[in-house]
């Protein structure tokens, strides 16, 4: 233990760096005691299992995403606020791919209610408040705005759209350009 000195913390860090260059299914606690040239049984003191580890890479991730979005939507409102939280994932999704998929990791009621994703909740609906949204119309626009997030970044990252022109770039701000609008001229139930 003292000679790697490790912790919950340096594993879970370790982890999320594991996780951006093999792929965040591809960790274990075994493939992290062969990245810090311990036994795994030693690893078993600071983290309970490969589950529990991913758990606290997809806490770690959900964290760094709320403070760069956080930081992001301070003092913007409407179109601004809509691409900044965006452009945040996507850039996240770009440079941590492996801590991204862990941010999708489904945690247990408790987990995540104790977790930042509570900090992205607030955050989303407060960026809807600028479109005038009320209830139930907020909460479709938040999975709305989820939905498209995700699925254009997955697409993006898994090749999606290298196939054809325009580039991914364009696309990127005519489909911030449409949620904008949509937003702004929600439809009536």
């Amino acid at each position: 233990m003292a000679r790697a000195g490790l912790t919950p913390e340096r594993l879970t860090r370790a982890g999320a760096e594991l996780a951006d260059e093999v792929g965040f299914d591809q960790v274990t606690v075994s493939a992290l005691a062969r990245r810090f040239d311990v036994k795994v049984a030693s690893l078993y003191s600071h983290v309970k299992s490969s589950q529990d580890l991913k758990t606290r890479i997809a806490l770690l991730a959900l964290e760094e995403l709320a403070d760069r979005a956080a930081e992001a939507l301070a003092g913007r409102a409407g179109k601004d606020a809509l691409t900044a939280l965006a452009d945040v994932y996507r850039d996240y999704a770009r440079k941590h791919p492996g801590r991204y998929a862990a941010a999708q990791l489904r945690l247990d009621p408790e987990t995540a209610a104790a977790s930042a994703g509570v900090r992205h909740a607030r955050m989303t609906r407060a960026l809807l408040r600028g479109y005038d949204l009320t209830e139930p119309d907020q909460t479709h626009a938040v999975r709305l705005l989820g939905s498209v997030f995700h699925g254009y970044v997955s697409l993006e990252l898994g090749g999606g759209f290298s196939h054809s022109a325009p580039d991914t770039e364009e696309t990127w701000t005519r489909v911030l350009d449409a949620l904008d609008a949509l937003l702004r001229n929600w439809p009536a139930p």
